[in-house]
C-alpha cells in the first residue's frame, strides 16, 4: 500500500508513474468518486509534457493526447457513463494502444472487455482525508514496481 497524504502527493505519484510507462501499457484506476483517479492521470500527463489542462474524460469518455503535446500517445478513458460492457469494444481502444498508453478510469465497467494485463491501481479514502493506493502488478511491470 502507498499512502498519498494530499492532492499534491497524488499528482506527484502520477508524475513518478510517468517515468515508468512504455508503449502498449495499460494502467487502470479504480476507486470511489473523488478518490483521486483523475489527479493521478493529470500528474502522469503533466510529466509526459502536457502543459495545458487535462480535463476529466467523464463526458467525452475518451480524451486522446498525442506528440508533440506529450512524449507518448495517451488515451485517457473514463468508462463511468457506459451502460453496457460491450460499448468498450466500440471505442476501438485496442487499435490505438499499441504505440502508446491506455489509462482507464472505472475499468470495472468494461466487464469481460477489461485488461487483465494492466497495472491495476485502486484508491481508497483514508480517514484523515488522504488516500491509500494499492496495486495489482502484472509480470510486465514487475521490474518497474514499486515506483
Amino acid at each position: 500500500m502507498i499512502r498519498l497524504a494530499d492532492a499534491a502527493a497524488t499528482l506527484a505519484f502520477g508524475a513518478r508513474l510517468a517515468a515508468q510507462v512504455r508503449p502498449g501499457d495499460v494502467i487502470t484506476l479504480s476507486g470511489p468518486l473523488g478518490a483521486g483517479k483523475t489527479s493521478i492521470a493529470r500528474g502522469l500527463l503533466g510529466a509526459l509534457g502536457l502543459t495545458g489542462e487535462a480535463p476529466s474524460p467523464s463526458f467525452a469518455i475518451v480524451q486522446p493526447y498525442a506528440p508533440p503535446e506529450v512524449t507518448l500517445p495517451v488515451l485517457h478513458v473514463d468508462l463511468y457513463r457506459l451502460d453496457d460492457p460491450g460499448e468498450v469494444e466500440e471505442l476501438g481502444l485496442e487499435d490505438e494502444r499499441q504505440d502508446g498508453l491506455l489509462l482507464v478510469e472505472w475499468p470495472d465497467r468494461a466487464g469481460e472487455y477489461g485488461w487483465p494485463e494492466a497495472l491495476a491501481l485502486t484508491l481508497a479514502m483514508a480517514p484523515d482525508g488522504g488516500r491509500c493506493l494499492t496495486a495489482a502488478v502484472p509480470a510486465a511491470w514487475s521490474a518497474r514496481w514499486p515506483i
